[in-house]
């Protein structure tokens, strides 16, 4: 499957009643609540003892993943293009990989 495809088949359960103001509204803060739940999860296994519960990780990461197809929903993206741009982003930034040095002194402008 890819992303398109997914975002597709998930938004045939977005609520029809909601305009295009209210979709983004709804995709960011759903974005940020179920990102709470997941680390929530992490949370409970590595500050209280909890074994680390990986199907209900699973499941807040596929919310995650709705309300990303939602807030792209929003803005008229697609999956794809948002990812490509992430890639392009992160490709500029390490261009070898990951770099600890590189990441310490990169433009504050340049985005999270």
């Amino acid at each position: 499957m890819t992303a398109n495809e997914y975002q597709r088949e998930a938004m045939r359960t977005l609520n029809p009643e909601l305009d295009r103001h209210d979709v983004l509204i709804n995709g960011v803060m759903g974005l940020c609540g179920e990102a709470g739940e997941a680390i929530n999860l992490v949370k409970k296994h590595l500050a209280q003892g909890h074994p680390l519960d990986r199907e209900a990780l699973i499941r807040e990461l596929g919310d995650v993943a709705w309300y990303l197809a939602e807030t792209a929903t929003a803005l008229d993206l697609d999956l794809d293009t948002v990812l490509t741009q992430n890639l392009a982003k992160l490709r500029a930034r390490y261009p070898e990989g990951f770099s600890a040095e590189k990441s310490m002194h990169r433009e504050s402008s340049a985005g999270a």
